[in-house]
């Protein structure tokens, strides 16, 4: 996957009101230097970021994805987005992408330490290939986060519920499903309640229900998971949020994780354990995801 497009943005305060913010974006050669080495995102991972799916030139999931930014902004106590002036950073992103799957990733910075403050900019990139993802499914493997489920609301300077750079222990779990022979992991508490996965969401069919863990757990609201229900409930499905244990997941009729580039990928064994697949489910869910949703 390699980066087309690089742009600068020069955030404006969440109260200032123009109509344009064009004067705010600064196109960057992707390859060349942007960055101060006091960087506080590459020293502490200290800043906050979203990856938009992008479908033939339409960036998918806009306004969750901006509500998204600015809830993790409020968890970070780093400054609130200007609303408009990133939607215009994500039309301006958009421009640049060829037509099939692309990714803009933004990513907003506590800045240069001891320095200007803070920094931001997005970035365009191919999307990889995800089709045998979406077409055969991910085997998954379940990992204790060593956190109870009351970790979140006991310690919020834990930024369970935010979006931030420091990517390093999900990295690190998906390198543990692999060396385990799974395709991805799936985090649960010490206490024994299901999360999500390092990168997606997790939405399982109980019966003739369809449940997601409740993002006040610490769990990121996934963009792609409210889109999902959103069309569960347009074909007359009953879903949920909940407390849901750990069992739950090698218990259901079907399971997806769901994500922003990946889309929709049926999950066909927890631990070892084979989980049914709603193979033409599965084909209506990616079929509506790539559609172009904002």
């Amino acid at each position: 996957m390699t980066t087309r497009f690089a742009l600068l943005i020069d955030p404006a305060s969440a109260d200032e009101l123009r109509d344009d913010f064009a004067a705010t974006f600064t196109p960057t050669d992707p390859s060349a230097p942007a960055l101060s080495v006091g960087e506080l995102s590459t020293q502490r991972g200290d800043g906050i970021f979203e990856s938009i799916g992008v479908v033939d030139g339409h960036a998918q999931e806009v306004g969750p994805h901006l509500e998204r930014l600015a809830h993790s902004a409020q968890l970070c106590d780093l400054p609130e987005p200007n609303p408009v002036q990133w939607r215009q950073a994500i039309d301006r992103a958009a421009r640049e992408c060829p037509t099939g799957e692309s990714v803009i990733k933004l990513i907003l910075s506590r800045g240069v330490e001891h320095g200007p403050t803070p920094t931001a900019w997005a970035t365009v990139s191919a999307a990889a290939d995800f089709s045998l993802a979406r077409t055969e499914g991910v085997t998954v493997v379940t990992l204790d986060r060593g956190m109870d489920s009351g970790a979140p609301a006991r310690a919020p300077w834990l930024l369970l519920g935010a979006k931030t750079l420091s990517y390093a222990v999900n990295m690190a779990a998906i390198r543990e499903a692999h060396k385990r022979g799974a395709d991805d992991a799936v985090f649960v508490t010490s206490d024994g309640v299901l999360l999500e996965a390092p990168t997606a969401s997790v939405v399982l069919r109980m019966g003739d229900r369809f449940v997601t863990p409740e993002p006040g757990a610490g769990i990121l609201h996934g963009t792609t998971q409210i889109s999902v229900f959103a069309f569960l409930e347009s074909q007359g499905h009953s879903v949920a949020y909940e407390q849901l244990p750990a069992t739950a997941l090698a218990e259901a009729d079907a399971a997806w994780l769901v994500s922003s580039v990946r889309l929709a990928a049926p999950i066909t064994a927890v631990d070892g354990t084979e989980l049914p697949v709603d193979d033409a489910l599965t084909a209506d869910l990616n079929r509506y995801l790539l559609t172009p949703r904002d």
